[in-house]
């Protein structure tokens, strides 16, 4: 016989019940400020030991398959690694997870903007496994994205599961990401300034606090358990020279143009991709192509971390190894040429990789370009001997803050975060300065981010401006009203009165057999003859009107607003490809508003 205990021990409804106590137990004795800051906490650990576990399966990965290998033939594995890399990762997908989304910033946006701050569960280990089977095997991505977008995950399933509101939620998804930010990085600060500038969280004593102690947990984290060598960390050897502002000036115009190549390019490879219908198709062509190109630059392989450390450290042999160019480190052209390919074509080899199917980021790929610019740049200068000669460090440094800050357009954070991994401020001048030269030269360029741009066309992009912020979050299917009486376009007066003695509206839709609206009647333009006999044949051809403008079902919140207030009607019918699927009036656009503007800016 089974004892009770031993039923109850593994039946659901006692958990449930379990977790219902201690819910009432939290509300009588945790409060809500107090509550937020301990889940916080846990909530960065969280974050915290997924950046540390997929850090260390990826670097780990690199070496058993690279282990031992004669480097003579290795550049025929970084051709085979990457496309077994997205194959196995397109795999991961389609039969595990059963679901093809994003694992990236712009997906994390949506979610806040469209979703309610909600991410799905299987994010906090989908995107983990599948970054590492895509980084693992040499696909030339960053793992910050997925880290971010696992935290997150964690984050708002967590607040999930306690009922925490709509902005509670969206505090604990931004904790999560920054919690990754600060573990992979090992950067609390720049974290922050990630979630206030990239997610574009609003900077308040109830979202900073938490923040603060989601970030400080993640960093200790990795911290205390991260091997040293996987860390990124550089040291300044030399101090920043006033001499050298020009030069810091000419580098973050550079970079802000190497920032809009990087976004357009990234954008543009990303479109062809999504138009190959079929899987397979893209996996093969991506695969072969990101196979070609790191064949024949190796460094392209990976995170690019490794290659970056190489470069500041001065040891060029080991970023031209087993490359074409192998030979030739000690002939200036020939370095040039090869570092400034790396330039151009780093976001070629990510924007493949995450087309063909694979999992990752650009955030890695930023910074990596950045470093290829600010070396080549100083390479060049110092080559020549145009004057005293720059530090190749200290450039290569503020490279990468500036190409990251302009991919992002996100300064604060480019310059935090290098501030911090070079564990000093020394460099802060050139930062700033560099770094918010780049992101001007971008935004003259291009409006929006690599990560706002599609949110931004859909109209789907939350923004610091409370009344845009506001209408992204309004839905139009919510406001829709579609209890009005239609009337067909054959119908005739007498009809119409029939209609009218059951509604309690006074517009009302003309649409044809098949649903499509070609007019409105309005009651006050019939009143007067609804009740003469004499006219009861007239068609309601003769009596509608049409209506001043028409809203799309697809229409973003801001462009509707817009039309009521070109138009001045206070109500305007909704529509699908012609057909008529209710109206939206002005009143309940206002009511509306006003929750969502309490909702999201309620303490």
């Amino acid at each position: 016989m089974v004892k009770l205990g031993a039923i109850t021990q593994f039946n659901p409804m006692a958990r449930t019940t379990r977790w219902r106590r201690f819910l009432i137990w939290r509300l009588k004795h945790i409060n809500n400020q107090n509550f937020m800051l301990i889940l916080s906490v846990f909530v960065g650990v969280a974050s915290g030991m997924t950046a540390l576990i997929l850090k260390t399966a990826v670097y780990r990965g690199r070496e058993f398959l690279l282990e031992g290998i004669d480097w003579a033939y290795q550049n025929y594995l970084f051709f085979l690694y990457p496309m077994i890399g997205v194959g196995l990762t397109l795999l991961f997908k389609k039969f595990i997870i059963r679901d093809f989304v994003k694992h990236n910033i712009t997906a994390i946006l949506q979610a806040i903007s469209k979703r309610n701050s909600i991410v799905k569960f299987h994010k906090t280990y989908s995107s983990v496994i599948g970054s590492i089977i895509t980084a693992g095997f040499g696909g030339s991505i960053g793992l910050e994205s997925p880290i971010i977008s696992s935290g997150a995950a964690i984050g708002s399933n967590m607040a999930r599961n306690f009922h925490l509101n709509y902005k509670e939620i969206t505090v604990m998804l931004a904790c999560g990401a920054s919690g990754a930010i600060a573990a992979i990085f090992n950067t609390p600060i720049a974290a922050i300034v990630f979630a206030l500038e990239v997610l574009l969280i609003d900077l308040s004593r109830f979202s900073l606090i938490p923040l603060l102690m989601a970030s400080v947990s993640g960093a200790i984290t990795t911290k205390l358990f991260l091997d040293e060598e996987i860390l990124i960390e550089f040291a300044i050897n030399t101090p920043f020279a006033a001499r050298d502002i020009p030069f810091f000036i000419l580098l973050g115009i550079l970079s802000g143009f190497v920032s809009v190549y990087f976004t357009r390019v990234f954008l543009w490879i990303e479109n062809k991709f999504e138009a190959i219908k079929l899987l397979r198709h893209r996996m093969l062509i991506g695969g072969l192509a990101l196979g070609v190109l790191i064949f024949y630059f190796p460094a392209l392989y990976g995170e690019g971390y490794n290659t970056v450390k190489a470069l500041i450290g001065g040891r060029l042999d080991e970023v031209f190894r087993s490359s074409l160019f192998e030979n030739y480190t000690d002939v200036w052209y020939m370095v040039v040429i090869f570092i400034g390919a790396m330039v151009f074509l780093k976001v070629i080899a990510t924007s493949i990789t995450l087309g063909a199917g694979g999992i990752g980021g650009i955030f890695a790929p930023s910074v990596f370009t950045g470093a290829m610019l600010g070396f080549v740049f100083v390479y060049l200068y110092n080559h020549f001997q145009l004057g005293e000669p720059l530090d190749a460090n200290n450039f290569t440094l503020v490279g990468m803050a500036s190409v990251l800050g302009g991919v992002l357009q996100a300064p604060l954070t480019g310059i935090f975060l290098i501030a911090e991994i070079t564990s000093g401020y020394e460099l802060i001048v050139p930062l700033m300065l560099s770094t918010t030269i780049s992101f001007i030269t971008v935004k003259s360029l291009q409006k929006e981010s690599i990560v706002t741009t599609q949110l931004a066309h859909k109209g789907e992009l939350i923004t610091h401006n409370k009344d845009r912020a506001v209408l992204t979050f309004m839905q139009l299917s919510k406001v829709i009203e579609k209890d009005l009486k239609s009337i067909n376009e054959n119908a005739t007066l007498e009809d119409l009165i029939h209609v009218i003695s059951k509604s309690k509206r006074n517009i009302y839709p003309v649409l044809t057999e098949e649903g499509y609206l070609i007019g409105v009647v309005l009651l006050d333009d019939v009143r007067e003859i609804m009740f003469n006999k004499e006219m009861y044949n007239t068609p309601i051809s003769n009596l509608m009107i049409m209506p001043p403008a028409s809203i799309s079902y697809k229409d973003p919140m801001e462009l509707v607003l817009k039309k009521f207030t070109e138009t001045g009607a206070w109500n305007l019918p909704v529509i699908d490809e012609g057909k008529y699927i209710g109206f939206v009036s002005k009143s309940k656009l206002f009511s509306a508003y006003r929750q969502h503007l309490v909702k999201i800016t309620a303490d």
